[in-house]
């Protein structure tokens, strides 16, 4: 039987495993093309109306020119990496390991394995020339959150964000607005403003493409040119 000093004592070599989870995420993300991550339900059907959506906003991501980056599992995620495989395009999968729920989808084009959402997360972000949030629950919620704040406090660099999904969405952003904002005081006049809210794939994509960040106008770095003859430089 383990006591709380055995767990205590595997904290030092637990850091080497998280290293390792980001050597191997940063690896393969920095071969994939620019992409925009899409957040959705894992549990949404295929005849489900945001099912068919997500495929849409997927496929218009692809034919954009940008790779699709999402949690790799079942429903919106799997609808998403579906139309950006079915119109030819890069179709990116950071799965997370769960007892329960999460099994990678086939559309597939580039998957890895996380074991901590927080690795996983680094990549969403990183990663990503904008972001598109479909209805969700905790999870997607959870990174929609998370990634207003790395904005807001500037830890990454301003990325497009749209909602898609006003039945869903509407009531959120009137509570923040009437609540934590003018209740409370709690976010800033223009916070709401990171956000762009959409019942409309095409105009997801629009919105993103239109406010791209400068630095992912430019052009894509070259990754033949990482490989020295001393080895591998990632920028």
């Amino acid at each position: 039987m383990t006591s709380p000093s055995d767990f205590l004592a595997e904290d030092p070599w637990r850091v080497f495993r998280i290293m390792a989870e980001f050597v191997d995420g940063f690896e393969m993300m920095a071969r994939v093309p620019p992409g925009i991550s899409v957040f959705g339900s894992a549990r949404a059907e295929p005849d489900h109306p945001y099912y068919h959506k997500a495929r849409e906003a997927g496929r218009l991501i692809a034919q954009a020119g940008f790779s699709v980056i999402t949690g790799g599992g079942p429903g919106l995620m799997e609808a998403a990496n579906r139309g950006a495989k079915e119109a030819g395009g890069e179709s990116v999968g950071l799965n997370i390991v769960l007892p329960f729920e999460q099994v990678a989808n086939p559309y597939l084009t580039k998957v890895i394995n996380f074991r901590y959402f927080f690795v996983r997360k680094v990549m969403f972000s990183k990663y990503a020339s904008g972001l598109i949030f479909m209805p969700g629950g905790f999870g997607t919620l959870d990174e929609f959150f998370d990634t207003i704040t790395l904005i807001q406090t500037e830890k990454i660099h301003r990325l497009p964000v749209a909602l898609i999904g006003s039945d869903f969405w509407q009531g959120q952003l009137e509570w923040l607005r009437a609540t934590v904002r003018d209740g409370f005081g709690h976010i800033g006049p223009e916070d709401l403003d990171l956000v762009h809210m959409t019942d409309d794939p095409a105009e997801a994509v629009r919105h993103i493409v239109a406010n791209l960040s400068e630095r992912d106008r430019q052009t894509w770095p070259d990754t033949s040119k990482w490989e020295t003859p001393e080895g591998k430089v990632m920028p």
